[in-house]
């Protein structure tokens, strides 16, 4: 590793409660898989691992179906769940939005989750439902592997199910997921709390119906689908969690496609120097 970077994350891990670490080799490695990592300035890198040691320290894995999560897994995983906290704090206080859970479940592939839906006369449906991963309220966190690994097409596409999941436990903070996470005093220059959600839901429910218009043009009646994922149009919720898988692993490309939500995902994920 360059002595810079040795400099640098000597200087961040003392910042944080001890903890164990992360080996140069294991780092490098989860570096170079998945280069929206790689392409962080040496300064984020280190804080990015100090947050990644500090991660792994308070969480549990659990291989499904017999997958063994080896160090290198639980790595690539860490360092895109902290991704999101980079900007958000000191480590210990950034990683206070992830303190609702303990467990993270990585399946090989997808997982079939039962689900019940009760309609409107009390009667009461089952159904099956494909999973890349799934965020609990105050519970666990499920992810597949398969989905996770896929890094090089994942991130032309804009996807990252990590980035997804971990960013609808920052959602969850301020109640049931609705695509609006807490927001910190003074955002975007708001003087009051409710000024600040006014200012998100002004720049984010215009996208969204924009969205969800432009899907349905696609599916419907054959117009050019949107390079962001489908998914999005599902719900609030969903809208800001893929917007967030894009806004992170291709900024470039999210810039040209949401030019509108770049100011406010700034503001919210890159705020002034902790």
């Amino acid at each position: 590793m360059p002595p810079i970077l040795n400099r640098l994350w000597r200087r961040v891990r003392a910042t944080v409660a001890p903890v164990p670490d992360i080996s140069a080799d294991l780092w490098l490695h989860t570096l170079r898989r998945y280069p929206f990592l790689a392409a962080l300035s040496l300064p984020e890198q280190a804080k990015l691992r100090a947050l990644s040691a500090l991660f792994l320290d308070h969480k549990q894995f659990h291989g499904a179906h017999g997958l063994d999560v080896t160090d290198a897994m639980a790595i690539d995983i860490a360092a895109q769940a902290c991704l999101p906290l980079l900007h958000l704090g000191k480590a210990s206080k950034a990683l206070g939005w992830y303190d609702d859970f303990v467990t993270i479940v990585v399946h090989p592939a997808e997982a079939v989750a039962r689900r019940q839906i009760t309609d409107e006369a009390g009667v009461v449906h089952e159904h099956t439902q494909v999973l890349l991963g799934e965020a609990m309220e105050r519970g666990p966190v499920m992810l597949s592997w398969e989905h996770v690994a896929n890094a090089t097409e994942n991130t032309a596409r804009g996807h990252n199910v990590v980035v997804h999941e971990f960013v609808h436990k920052l959602d969850m903070k301020s109640g049931d997921a609705n695509g609006c996470p807490p927001l910190p005093a003074g955002f975007m220059g708001a003087r009051t709390g409710r000024a600040a959600y006014e200012a998100w839901w002004n720049t984010w429910e215009p996208a969204y119906q924009d969205f969800r218009e432009r899907v349905i043009m696609a599916e419907r009646f054959g117009a050019e689908r949107p390079w962001l994922d489908a998914y999005g149009a599902t719900s609030q919720s969903e809208f800001f969690a893929v917007a967030c898988e894009a806004y992170f692993v291709n900024r470039a490309r999210f810039a040209q496609e949401f030019a509108g939500l770049m100011p406010v995902l700034d503001a919210f994920f890159r705020r002034a120097a902790d």
